[in-house]
């Protein structure tokens, strides 16, 4: 397993240190060109506040790094993006950037997106590795099967024990350090996504269109939860689609569902029924389902039996 080290903004560490009960975030970079692809989902990443700090106070296990539009980026994290409101994020970029940004730009930014994260109080802090130089601008990475990276790895399973982060159950990633005892090899664990990351893990899944439609236009396009959340206890890509806003409503109200055989649009009579209208969407019967090309990321057979045979009416 790998363990990355990066150089994090004091500013947006207090902010987050500040909270309780924070299950995601958003560690940007400004550059609309920025790449990351030091990390495996699962594998851990560490916060190195800057000086006068210097020393490592916290971190997250990455999820998944994407090129996002600012004003998405906000919808889906909002102060985790480490940030009090969309025109202070876009002054940040702007400012790094060293360029201009008017109120309706909408560039893209580099999301390190990151699920269970972890914020320690400073007398937790893990001192800067002496390997870790103070020249360095983004980060460095160790491996866990190094002596440097075995004893960043057995530290932070240290403090994660002694300060678990609380409202997670079993089965995630950090439950699964804290039961490592820092002893054995480290074994990569997913973690566990929040509302955020589901939205932003599902509409990438489905090459941000439409499962139903194909339509692209971004703002009007919705993760929907096929077994409802209440049902299911976890955000997962297989218990995921990507709808348009109005199918997304109509979905989660019944009105239209997916055979779990052939995997084809079916629209209920009641829209005809209750509103006396609804000839665009008795289009859509019939219509083959758009999925993943990652069989990981499809919809579950078990899931769309659930909506099919107990919401769908």
């Amino acid at each position: 397993m790998r363990v990355y080290v990066a150089v994090t903004d004091n500013d947006w560490f207090a902010l987050h240190a500040a909270k309780t009960d924070v299950e995601e975030v958003n560690f940007w970079r400004p550059s609309p060109e920025a790449g990351f692809k030091v990390l495996q989902p699962g594998e851990l990443l560490l916060f190195k506040l800057k000086s006068p700090n210097d020393a490592i106070a916290g971190g997250g296990f990455f999820t998944r790094f994407l090129q996002l539009p600012i004003n998405m980026a906000w919808s889906t994290f909002g102060v985790g993006n480490g940030v009090q409101s969309l025109p202070e994020f876009r002054s940040r970029i702007a400012q790094i950037r060293k360029v201009t940004m008017q109120p309706t730009d909408d560039p893209t930014v580099g999301c390190i997106m990151l699920a269970e994260p972890f914020f320690w109080p400073k007398s937790e802090w893990i001192p800067r590795p002496p390997e870790f130089v103070l020249s360095t601008q983004a980060g460095k990475t160790f491996d866990s099967e190094d002596e440097v990276g075995r004893r960043l790895w057995d530290a932070v399973c240290e403090r994660l024990k002694r300060s678990p982060v609380s409202g997670l159950g079993t089965d995630t990633a950090t439950v699964a350090a804290i039961e490592s005892n820092g002893f054995g090899k480290p074994q990569i664990i997913l973690p566990r996504l929040g509302q955020g990351l589901f939205r932003i893990v599902v509409t990438d899944a489905y090459s941000r269109r439409c499962a139903i439609t194909g339509e692209r236009t971004l703002p009007v396009l919705e993760a929907a939860h096929i077994k409802p959340y209440a049902m299911a206890k976890r955000h997962e890509v297989s218990n995921g689609l990507l709808l348009r806003s109005d199918l997304h409503r109509l979905f989660d109200d019944g009105y239209l569902t997916v055979d779990p055989q052939n995997r084809q649009v079916v629209v209920s009579k009641r829209i005809k029924e209750e509103f006396e209208n609804g000839k665009e969407y008795y289009n859509l019967e019939g219509r083959v389902l758009r999925e993943p090309a990652e069989p990981w990321a499809r919809p579950s057979a078990e899931n769309l039996e659930y909506h099919a045979y107990s919401v769908f009416r």
